[in-house]
């Protein structure tokens, strides 16, 4: 009987220690860090993901990685540019994907004087994600498709200066804080079907070519659109001419 007994509880802490380890290792899988995937775009690794959360700040710009080896700042930059470019030259997918820190394509570094960006060469999608903190496009030229769909943006984000060369959606986009795409170029068209702006929208310089969606598009405060161009028409003439 007492055999009985310490083999039933051997075998409850076997499978008590087995399931612990198949937890850790599922959260594990779980969670991705921002250094493997930037790791993995230096490797010329296309970026895939899917229902994965990355921690860490992911910096598409590489600053970290350059800044020690640029010349110091000089008073007037010998008249030179004080900007220092990436350009990603993979994919980039993430799908149902929360991002725990900010995602960075452009930093401006007060110290060193030098702005910071990242263009990117082929597709970008950011899918039913989520930036729980900075999304920081400022700059950045999309020579590929692009989707950010159904993505909740819940702190500051900016486009502002962004060029997208090929369509850009931004359908079901939600924007918790003020959207900016001043600035902001799509030569190819957007959509902004069923996305929400719960404060501000600047759109203020944007220039669009092609189609351009905003069928059930909400914003709860101001919309900035001087001197905003649709097909060569201002935004309020845009409305007029398509009102139901």
């Amino acid at each position: 009987m007492n055999a009985n007994k310490s083999i039933s509880t051997a075998s409850r802490i076997i499978m008590i220690i087995m399931l612990g380890a198949f937890s850790l290792r599922a959260a594990m899988a779980q969670t991705v860090s921002a250094s493997k995937i930037m790791d993995d775009i230096k490797d010329g690794r296309n970026i895939s993901y899917e229902n994965v959360t990355i921690t860490g700040e992911l910096d598409f710009t590489y600053m970290d990685w350059k800044i020690d080896d640029l010349p110091k700042r000089s008073r007037w930059w010998n008249n030179s540019s004080n900007e220092v470019d990436e350009t990603i030259e993979v994919s980039v997918s993430f799908i149902n994907c929360t991002f725990e820190d900010d995602v960075l394509a452009y930093i401006h570094d007060d110290p060193s004087g030098y702005t910071f960006t990242a263009d990117f060469e082929r597709e970008v999608t950011f899918r039913n994600c989520e930036f729980t903190r900075k999304a920081m496009f400022k700059y950045s030229e999309f020579d590929d498709d692009v989707t950010f769909e159904g993505t909740k943006f819940r702190r500051e984000s900016t486009f502002k200066y962004a060029e997208f060369d090929d369509f850009a959606s931004f359908e079901g986009t939600t924007f918790n804080d003020d959207a900016i795409f001043k600035y902001t170029d799509f030569d190819q068209g957007v959509t902004f079907e069923n996305a929400v702006f719960e404060e501000s929208l600047n759109i203020k310089y944007l220039d669009v070519r092609g189609d351009f969606n905003i069928k059930d598009m909400k914003v709860d405060d101001d919309i900035d659109s001087k001197y905003t161009s649709i097909n060569g028409r201002s935004f309020t003439s845009y409305l007029l001419r398509n009102r139901n």
